[in-house]
């Protein structure tokens, strides 16, 4: 069984104002990020929105020290970007669609995403998202060291480092086994 995890694709992270934008890159990875979802979705796969939440004037994250304030909780920054808004809306209320709010760079650290992939016998976890080198690359890491077996989509992820970028597509492959498609 496997299931599609969708990675801080929100307002903040990919639109030309975002407080923390990809820009260019993470606004061309769009497509593939629409249409994978739709795929997983419509197939009856899990398909899970992990989204990074902050709060306002918290000085005690460590991603205070930094990054620029963004992703704030209440704010439109952590809308999903373009035509993911709408596939998220039109499809939320099915059994296998699910929001989940993350606080660590990590979909793993401090939530229960294991124990949702656990129930539904998840053993493949195909990534998408921003940023390659960051959020998405600490997601593969926790994956790896839990066990799944990872599938890392080059058209559907993108940073705002291209070097970074790069080095966690290799990364991914050549030291947590990946398949990047």
């Amino acid at each position: 069984m496997k299931a599609l995890i969708n990675i801080d694709y929100t307002y903040d992270f990919v639109a030309d104002a975002g407080a923390l934008t990809c820009g260019k890159p993470g606004q061309e990875i769009e497509g593939e990020i629409v249409r994978l979802t739709k795929e997983f979705i419509e197939n009856g796969d899990f398909v899970v929105f992990t989204i990074d939440v902050h709060d306002k004037g918290d000085e005690y994250h460590p991603e205070t020290k930094l990054f620029p304030p963004h992703n704030l909780r209440g704010t439109s920054g952590r809308d999903l970007f373009g035509g993911l808004q709408e596939v998220f809306e039109a499809n939320k209320h099915r059994e296998n669609v699910m929001y989940m709010n993350k606080t660590r760079y990590s979909a793993f650290a401090g939530t229960d995403l294991e124990i949702k992939l656990r129930e539904r016998g998840i053993t493949e976890v195909h990534l998408v998202g921003v940023c390659t080198d960051i959020c998405v690359l600490h997601t593969s890491v926790d994956a790896y060291n839990k066990g799944f077996k990872i599938v890392v989509y080059k058209d559907g992820v993108a940073s705002f480092n291209p070097s970074g970028h790069e080095w966690a597509l290799g990364h991914f492959e050549q030291s947590l086994g990946a398949m990047v498609k």
